[in-house]
């Protein structure tokens, strides 16, 4: 289960093919009979909110917010407006460190940076897009073209069917498609993005490699996964009692084997991606998985849970396990972003 962090790249042990195509079902099966549920209690985004470190009393509109602040963060954290100031430059022969300094003291901050059109990134790609809630915020923020890709046949239809209502049908388009096979050509997207789709991946190397051969060059990729703790320079993996709590979780949300933050950087490391920054943003999560809890409890939460069917019943049996891992640092939440070379 625990991955390596000696000085090779291997995150996990070989999955057989059957593994993976029942890997595959399961994934899309849960997400088939769980994504309304969620869609009718916490909205279009499917991914964990962002919150002040000393957050409480948080109300579901709050925790609404926290989702599309999570958005927002992972691209502040990418320096996305910063990258692409450096592009512009480039191709037109100025330092991109010159011209940014420049242009952010002309603004006083990184807010106008990304208002004239070719500085924004024109070509998206969301892998493991659930109902479509980032993809659609990112194609009307930066007015680009986004595609979503997702393993259950529900979520690209009702994604569709989102985009369509918001006027985007012409933007933004979701497919069913494999993140280990991307139906897209090399280096077509010059943002790539992933928000907690990661952990469900069993190769984590031909993961994070379909990331870099569908990004363009100079593109931004930014993950956001769970991952389990980086292990100490004595340890080959973790501790049993870790390892029971991980397995409990994998066998009800259809998750492989975990891997550390340390490990995605080594694998970019190894396909010599640049600008390769992580961090751990667990404390910024914290007030969300109660949350979730709270809202299965609610009468609309556990008649919602008895129609969608046992496999979103089993993995709501498992979320106070999600708490523990975090409370006691088995679990972390993390980002890490990286750009691909010109």
């Amino acid at each position: 289960m625990a991955s390596s962090t000696g000085g090779d790249v291997a995150v996990a042990g070989p999955v057989s093919e059957q593994q993976q195509q029942e890997l595959r079902k399961g994934i899309a099966e849960f997400y088939d009979e769980s994504s309304l549920m969620w869609e009718n209690i916490w909205g279009e985004h499917m991914h964990h909110g962002y919150y002040d470190t000393d957050a409480v009393d948080v109300q579901l509109s709050d925790h609404r917010s926290a989702q599309i602040r999570m958005v927002e963060q992972a691209l502040a954290f990418a320096n996305l407006q910063e990258v692409q100031w450096r592009r512009v430059a480039a191709r037109h022969g100025g330092s991109g460190d010159e011209v940014f300094r420049v242009c952010s003291e002309f603004n006083g901050d990184y807010s106008g940076v990304g208002d004239d059109p070719e500085k924004k990134p024109k070509s998206i790609v969301d892998v493991g897009c659930g109902i479509g809630g980032s993809s659609r915020y990112l194609a009307k923020k930066y007015g680009a073209e986004c595609c979503g890709i997702t393993l259950s046949p529900v979520q690209a239809e009702r994604a569709q069917a989102l985009a369509d209502a918001q006027g985007l049908g012409d933007k933004v388009s979701f497919q069913v498609a494999d993140a280990l096979n991307q139906p897209f050509p090399d280096g077509k997207f010059d943002l790539v993005w992933s928000m907690e789709s990661g952990e469900h991946m069993p190769d984590k190397l031909k993961f994070v490699s379909e990331l870099v051969r569908v990004a363009a060059p100079g593109a931004t990729i930014i993950i956001v996964t769970w991952c389990h703790r980086d292990l100490s320079p004595d340890e080959k993996s973790l501790r049993p009692e870790e390892e029971k709590i991980l397995n409990k979780i994998c066998s009800s949300f259809y998750l492989p084997a975990w891997c550390s933050t340390a490990d995605y950087v080594k694998l970019l490391e190894s396909l010599s991606l640049q600008d390769i920054k992580s961090a751990d943003w667990s404390g910024n999560v914290a007030p969300f998985w109660p949350a979730v809890i709270k809202t299965a409890l609610s009468w609309k939460g556990i008649t919602s849970l008895l129609r969608s069917g046992w496999k979103t019943i089993r993995g709501a049996m498992v979320m106070p396990l999600m708490i523990e891992g975090f409370k006691k640092d088995i679990i972390k939440f993390s980002i890490i972003t990286c750009r691909k070379p010109e």
